[in-house]
């Protein structure tokens, strides 16, 4: 195989910080700490901000000297995938994705028999809830939520779109979750929760919008980097609003992008699709593929994609700890099916169903290009 960056998870990764988080607040680490110094042990309050999508090197290339790249640390790496699903519950679980089990947008949930986008909890297609085939979130969603091991107050601050959602109520559980329209909210509404009261604290914040904007219109897109620079202000903002509130801010991400031309996206043929079980599950970075004789589909898809992707059985990559440390979810060889296609440089692959729009993001992520494994540590006491 050859594979770009692939994720730390024994000291300078996304895991890693928020074991080194938990630690701070009193809590019990499931993995090890950073490995390097994270001055956040005395302070009475920690804020996390994530900025969905925010690369390392695109904030080395187009934040140079602003608010957030002026208080840049290092960079540290996603999860496997690199792609939001499995990193925010990373951030929200402390687990690895080996351990939550959620291993990309798109998964094959056994529990409700149908793949599902796990984020809106929907099934793929007709988007229908899965609620409606009678499937809980709290059935699906097994990993507890890290706020409630922590002996302090925990807020979670997050866009009112989401707030309130099947993933949310079960990942927030333990935190008092506040919801905000505007970036301008998203300030106060953390301010807020920092001076609520004299105790310790935990207040974990959310913004999606460089992420939509970056997948709709390129991640160095104009429409994308407005939206860089506001969250660039936004933070300034925060920074001194906290002042004098003997608090720890970081920033990071989930995952960063990589922009995709029409040539490098290709289109899944039919000849492989008659060999699939379930349409594709994961990311167009990285495709688990659950079919019928692995061996031959495997040979048929290394003929169609050649020098563009790694085809490998899914269980290789549990193997070689690409999704992490940890004690297995108990659903993982399900939910990465048979055979894995780990798309090289920027290429992508993607299938069609019934109900889904004919259209591509220009902006991806979810593969092990270092633009979308390497996030950043962003650090400032106020």
């Amino acid at each position: 195989m050859q594979p770009g960056i692939l994720p730390n998870y024994e000291g300078a990764g996304l895991v890693n910080l928020m074991a080194s988080i938990v630690a701070s607040r009193g809590g019990a680490p499931l993995h090890a700490q950073l490995n390097f110094p994270l001055e956040i042990q005395a302070a009475r309050n920690v804020v996390l901000l994530i900025v969905d999508g925010l690369g390392d090197n695109l904030l080395a290339r187009r934040g140079a000297g602003g608010e957030l790249a002026r208080r840049r640390r290092r960079a540290i790496t996603s999860v496997f995938p690199s792609t939001t699903a499995s990193a925010i519950t990373t951030s929200y679980t402390g687990r690895t994705p080996l351990e939550h089990g959620l291993t990309g947008w798109f998964q094959y949930f056994g529990e409700a028999g149908c793949v599902s986008a796990a984020l809106p909890f929907r099934s793929r297609g007709d988007l229908a809830p899965l609620t409606a085939r009678g499937v809980s979130a709290e059935r699906v969603f097994g990993a507890p939520s890290l706020f409630g091991s922590m002996p302090v107050e925990s807020y979670v601050v997050t866009y009112r779109e989401i707030v309130n959602s099947d993933y949310n109520t079960v990942h927030c559980r333990g935190a008092q979750r506040l919801a905000y329209d505007t970036l301008d909210e998203l300030v106060e509404q953390t301010e807020r929760a920092v001076k609520s009261s004299d105790a310790r604290k935990f207040v974990y914040a959310y913004w999606p919008h460089y992420d939509a904007a970056s997948h709709r219109y390129g991640c160095e897109s104009p429409q994308a980097l407005r939206e860089l620079a506001a969250i660039d202000a936004a933070f300034g903002r925060l920074l001194q609003r906290l002042s004098g509130t003997d608090t720890a801010i970081i920033a990071t991400a989930d995952h960063g992008f990589i922009d995709v031309a029409p040539e490098e996206s290709f289109e899944f043929p039919a000849e492989l699709n008659a060999h699939l079980r379930l349409p594709l599950c994961g990311e167009r970075r990285v495709a688990y593929c659950h079919v019928h004789s692995p061996q031959d589909f495997a040979k048929k898809a290394k003929d169609w994609l050649g020098e563009r992707a790694d085809v490998v059985p899914s269980q290789k990559l549990i193997d070689d700890g690409w999704f992490g440390p940890g004690k297995p979810h108990a659903r993982i060889a399900e939910r990465v099916g048979d055979v894995a296609l780990v798309m090289r440089g920027r290429y992508t692959v993607k299938d069609w169903i019934p109900g889904e729009p004919r259209w591509l993001h220009i902006g991806n992520h979810g593969g092990t290009h270092e633009d979308e494994m390497s996030i950043p540590l962003i650090v400032e006491a106020a």
